[in-house]
């Protein structure tokens, strides 16, 4: 027991510069800088932190210090700590000042009551609504027929007015040789095929609802929803760059060193055929490419690791700019504003139709965090019309189009 508490907040600092989260919300703090390592109610690639105070007999001061610097706390003879100084063969990382005290204390509160039962996942991509465009076409139909059978009755009338009058008139055009009529199919003819035309052209390249296999079945639904495991641990990259990138095999060894199979009161997994999938059978597939044997866990060399050939999910066309950073980081817009509810995907999908009319309507609609404090992006202090206006109240919010979000030249370069 006294050696899993060597890595009691291991990662605590993986993201220390991603988030200022509040001291006092101790679950925004886990989830942030802990949750891509520990889980509450078994241990990761870090212990379980659930019951950690009692397990430091209630002594918070040592818990402090034990998370600051493991050595110090190991030199000063903690009874928890000075056995002890590594878990799973890795040293704790030394965070010193990268963490504050109200940070932990928060953090080890939340932790210490265990876990708690997800919140249900939120109701389904609400499906749009295409039932006034069928009724408004079938009803155009409609009137269009009845008017063409009224100008016929009306032309029969006139005949019949002009036979009793003996008014002689040349015989009608038929349908099929009237110049009007002829003119009058063509022009629904073209409007109709052109509006069809356009709607498939428009699609081209375009993969919405595109869900290929992928060599290895990895649950979003598993690991950043029901473990809570931050999108960041794995994609990074979308926080200092252009491309969120795929994580290496390594990353993924982080954790399933110790993971070695899915237990068997685990969430039930299940393909896009409704099948179950077997989770441990999975893990087996990551070892191959790792060149990984559980029972020779000591030898194994990350080096020879070989990289899973996962399927591209997400592309946009080779004229199109788009920066993950720009938005997770400048924009903090969430994951699931463009990815859709990933944390209860088995099999991920492209949700989003990512075409131009798509990005350019967000960029409308989304406000940007225009404050200037600690808290905001210090670059909109530029804007100095837009804060004035909004002081005088002729504007309440500024959106990325005000900032030049819908511009050309900034996807288009």
């Amino acid at each position: 027991m006294i050696q899993k508490l060597t890595r009691l907040l291991l990662f605590f600092g993986v993201f220390i510069s991603i988030n200022k989260v509040s001291a006092q919300d101790g679950k925004a703090v886990f989830q942030s800088k802990c949750a891509s390592c520990h889980k509450l109610g078994q241990d990761m690639t870090g212990p379980d932190l659930t019951g950690v105070i009692g397990r430091w007999g209630g002594n918070m001061d040592e818990i402090r210090v034990w998370v600051h610097n493991w050595a110090k706390a190991v030199q000063a003879g903690y009874s928890r700590a000075k056995a002890v100084e590594s878990f799973s063969g890795s040293a704790m990382t030394q965070f010193e000042d990268a963490i504050t005290d109200a940070e932990i204390d928060a953090v080890i509160k939340y932790a210490d009551a265990g876990p708690t039962k997800p919140p249900p996942p939120p109701p389904g991509e609400q499906k749009t609504d295409n039932s006034g465009a069928v009724i408004f076409g079938v009803i155009s139909l409609i009137l269009a027929i009845i008017a063409m059978i009224l100008m016929q009755v009306n032309s029969n009338l006139k005949k019949l007015s002009d036979d009793a009058e003996g008014i002689h008139r040349p015989e009608p055009v038929p349908f099929y040789r009237n110049k009007v009529y002829i003119a009058m199919v063509a022009i629904v003819f073209f409007i109709v095929a052109g509006f069809f035309l356009s709607k498939v052209a428009i699609g081209f390249g375009r993969q919405k609802d595109y869900e290929p296999k992928q060599p290895i079945f990895y649950s979003h639904k598993v690991h950043a929803g029901i473990n809570q495991i931050n999108c960041l641990y794995c994609h990074g990259n979308a926080w200092e760059s252009r491309h969120a990138a795929i994580p290496s095999v390594n990353v993924c060894m982080n954790c399933h060193r110790t993971i070695q199979s899915y237990g068997e009161n685990s969430a039930k997994i299940y393909d896009d055929a409704g099948n179950e999938v077997n989770g441990s059978a999975e893990i087996q597939k990551l070892y191959k490419y790792a060149g990984f044997d559980p029972k020779n866990a000591e030898k194994w060399d990350p080096n020879k690791a070989k990289p899973i050939e996962w399927e591209k999910i997400h592309n946009l066309p080779d004229h199109v700019y788009f920066n993950h950073s720009q938005h997770i980081r400048a924009g903090k817009v969430q994951c699931q504003t463009c990815h859709g509810e990933i944390t209860g995907m088995d099999e991920v999908k492209q949700v989003s139709e990512l075409s131009m009319s798509w990005c350019i309507n967000c960029h409308r609609q989304t406000k940007v965090d225009f404050n200037t404090d600690s808290t905001g992006n210090k670059f909109y202090s530029i804007y100095e019309k837009f804060h004035n206006d909004i002081k005088n109240h002729k504007m309440d919010s500024v959106t990325v189009k005000d900032i030049g979000g819908t511009e050309c030249q900034k996807c288009h370069y």
